[in-house]
């Protein structure tokens, strides 16, 4: 293996691996280092097993009411073993995908822990020993994040686990505590509430899934609700004993002390990027005091050289930003002319129902002193929605009300994120709610909220009464 390359991509996740088969496709040697499995913590235990068993439970959920419909498939059963076997075979397709793609774009794959020792050189520690490698245009580092543990709920793997190892459950819970009410809490916690699990959410913030639009996660927080979730909120955690076979949780709540036993605890209180002990420092480099390395617009540190991508460059920290940013960087190092100049990076949150985001949200809009306009459309006015029985939620689309220009959409409901991708590209293109009203929309869709949405900003909604 040559030891000389134009570019070190440090990290084979979703936005490392795309950086490394970018400057493979622009003609640049490239070396990918990773330490655990390629795909990261999105193809290893994050977005696609997440994913995989939130399809599952939304089915099962919806097979266990299909007796008012006329349907009946007597008693559905849940083998999770099976469920299981079947996620992790997704996973293995597609870390080996990863694999494959990087050596076919002329990528070397280079197992083991990376570490800078200097703007030009990683060191390499590994199965087969150390190898040194080097840089002669860039090093990018790509580590990501790692879950953020809490103190006094460090985890055993059994009764207190992470998200890594709620992904790979080989038995439901009969009660679940999640603290952290927010993305990765609910996701999870809404899966094995399906499956059965009673489920309690402990969140420190006023409100579940801090910093999304309050109306949506009032959708959301009616459907745990229904379903049985108790959800504490301006709570902390402050401890847990064992009592005999559960585990009670110690919970400090706004009107006093309270407990609440259960059989696993859920720690879901966010990500860290993981910027440390990989050299940075020794180097210069500039982090924030949150850990994220900070960049500009071309993906470049404070030291010529040395550039980051992903969670560990900062927030939003997501899987497409993290693609999108390593594809720019390769550009950059193989002498494009790139940046990140998009306009926004949409969100999703895979509850059930949907969130999903794209552009400013109302209260955004408003605090940068822009006068808005509203159209906001139902599903439990659409028959697609009807149809397929997921009526909660809506399509809210914000507007400046002087240029009719769509600044934002807010999705809350049946595939939200899917729906998300046309509100994005009129985010992008500067559309304006026309645009969105004038385009023809097939019926029946679900896709049609969206239409009607933008008609309703200008007071021209078919299927709902106009404001």
């Amino acid at each position: 293996m040559s030891t000389e390359f134009d570019a070190i991509v440090l990290g084979g996740g979703p936005g490392g691996y795309p950086c490394a088969i970018r400057l493979g496709q622009l003609g640049q040697s490239v070396a990918c280092v990773e330490e655990e499995e390629y795909g990261g913590v999105c193809l290893n235990w994050g977005c696609i097993p997440s994913k995989a068993l939130i399809s599952n439970a939304h089915l099962y959920h919806k097979a266990h009411g299909a007796d008012e419909v006329g349907l009946s498939f007597g008693d559905v059963k849940l083998d999770v073993p099976k469920m299981q076997s079947w996620k992790d075979g997704i996973v293995k397709k597609l870390t080996g995908g990863v694999r494959t793609l990087l050596k076919a774009n002329g990528a070397t794959v280079v197992e083991g822990r990376g570490k800078l020792i200097d703007a030009h050189t990683v060191q390499v520690e590994g199965k087969g020993g150390t190898k040194t490698l080097k840089a002669k245009k860039g090093i990018v580092i790509a580590t990501g994040s790692a879950t953020i543990q809490v103190p006094g709920f460090e985890f055993d793997g059994k009764r207190i686990i992470g998200a890594r190892q709620a992904v790979s459950l080989q038995a439901i819970p009969k009660r679940l505590l999640v603290v952290g009410g927010g993305v990765i809490g609910l996701e999870l916690g809404m899966v094995y509430q399906a499956f059965g699990a009673e489920l309690t959410v402990v969140e420190l913030t006023p409100s579940l899934l801090p910093g999304t639009d309050p109306e949506a996660v009032k959708v959301v927080e009616r459907t745990l609700k229904k379903r049985g979730a108790k959800i504490f909120t301006e709570t902390r955690a402050d401890g847990y004993e064992l009592a005999g076979d559960a585990v009670r949780v110690k919970l400090k709540t706004k009107t006093g002390a309270e407990s609440v036993e259960c059989d696993q605890v859920l720690v879901a209180v966010g990500m860290k990027p993981r910027s440390r002990d990989i050299g940075l420092e020794a180097l210069g480099v500039q982090i924030d005091p949150r850990g994220f390395v900070t960049t500009d617009d071309r993906c470049q540190t404070n030291v010529p050289g040395v550039y980051a991508i992903g969670d560990v460059s900062g927030p939003p920290m997501l899987a497409h930003k993290a693609t999108k940013e390593g594809e720019v960087c390769a550009e950059i190092i193989a002498g494009h002319k790139a940046g990140k100049d998009w306009t926004s990076i949409p969100g999703i949150i895979f509850t059930d129902p949907e969130i999903a985001t794209a552009g400013m949200s109302e209260v955004e809009a408003k605090a940068q002193g822009i006068e808005v306009k509203l159209g906001k459309f139902p599903f439990a006015a659409l028959g697609r929605a009807m149809s397929i029985r997921e009526t909660e939620g809506f399509v809210k689309v914000i507007t400046d009300a002087k240029t009719k220009r769509v600044l934002g959409v807010t999705v809350v409901g049946p595939s939200a994120s899917d729906l998300i991708s046309e509100a994005m590209l009129a985010v992008e293109m500067t559309a304006s709610a026309e645009d969105l009203a004038l385009t023809v929309h097939p019926h029946p869709t679900l896709g049609e909220a969206m239409m009607e949405a933008g008609a309703a900003a200008l007071g021209q909604a078919i299927h709902i009464a106009n404001r």
